[in-house]
């Protein structure tokens, strides 16, 4: 159990990282690559649906952390 574990964190953590790295500041990533018209000002739901991927991989990432944690102990 603790090595299916700690394989999954090192994937998760790189998911993480490639999913961090893809959001974008204000006129790159998503929404310099046109997706969002400079008019509308929001974001286009493509990066809605990356943030909330994000946030969903993070709290697994967390989780699995915390149970490394206790498998460790």
């Amino acid at each position: 159990m603790l090595a299916a574990s700690a394989a999954v964190q090192v994937i998760l953590s790189i998911i993480l990282i490639v999913l961090v790295l893809m959001h974008s500041g204000r006129d790159t990533g998503f929404g310099g690559l046109g997706f969002t018209p400079a008019s509308q000002g929001g974001q286009h739901i493509v990066e809605r649906n990356l943030t909330r991927l994000t946030v969903v991989v993070a709290l697994i990432f967390s989780v699995n952390s915390v149970a490394l944690f206790y498998l460790l102990d």
